[in-house]
């Protein structure tokens, strides 16, 4: 018997972005979406109004998983201290870019806790021209984030971050067996892109390997976030 979408339960294959202005709209969508999410994730954008609270609450007081986004980048000695510390949270995923070095680091201050390190291959917002911009080297993107990949998995990466459509190349690599991926740039058939460029739908990035999926604005925008997550959930468990 089909479960009609608006009982349907959490699956943590749906992780929530919470980008939204502060911790109290954070905590007023989390509200809102109640029993239907189990997995939210906070970013870089949210620091500095109260991110870290939000954090703290969603995974202490709610018993909710929580992803830390904060894509840290620095010298090692630098990452390993800001991983240690955040690990004292007891979240659940971080996220650092995927530079071997920055991997080794990031998994010497998580050590001995549960936190899991996701290295970032290349953001779902840039393509080739925005590569060029940067003076990154020449190549496919699915060739260069291919590579990150594993290099981050070799490093000891638990998962990367990457694009729906890089997923099944990811899954592939001998490396990438026991790893996490994570892909953002998800949206549903009809919706908006916004700053996305490399998208796919939650049943094609599931179908190509991908072990959770990042929404954001496809919810948080939505005039009913509850019943725009319901869909969601209903195309995930339809897989």
């Amino acid at each position: 018997m089909t479960v009609p979408a608006s009982t349907l339960p959490a699956d943590d294959r749906l992780i929530v972005a919470l980008d939204v202005p502060n911790a109290l709209a954070g905590l007023d969508l989390a509200g809102k979406l109640g029993d239907s999410v189990s997995f939210y994730k906070v970013g870089l954008g949210m620091l500095t109004a109260g991110g870290m609270a939000l954090a703290n609450e969603l995974k202490h007081d709610m018993g909710k998983k929580v992803f830390l986004d904060m894509k840290l980048f620095d010298i090692g000695a630098t990452v390993e201290a800001a991983v240690r510390g955040i690990a004292r949270f007891d979240l659940d995923f971080l996220t650092v870019h995927g530079d071997p070095y920055v991997v080794k680091s990031a998994k010497e201050g998580a050590a001995g806790t549960g936190l899991k390190v996701l290295a970032v291959t290349i953001l779902t917002s840039l393509d080739r021209a925005d590569l060029d911009g940067a003076l990154i080297r020449e190549g496919e993107i699915l060739d260069l984030v291919t590579e990150r990949a594993g290099r981050a998995f070799e490093a000891g990466a638990d998962g990367v971050i990457a694009s729906p459509r890089e997923a099944a190349a990811i899954r592939a690599l001998p490396e990438a067996a026991g790893k996490l991926i994570v892909t953002p740039g998800v949206r549903p058939a009809g919706a908006a892109l916004g700053d996305q460029k490399r998208v796919e739908t939650p049943a094609s990035a599931l179908l190509a390997g991908a072990d959770h999926l990042v929404v954001g604005r496809p919810i948080w925008k939505a005039e009913d976030p509850l019943a725009a997550t319901q869909a969601i959930l209903s195309e995930i468990r339809g897989i």
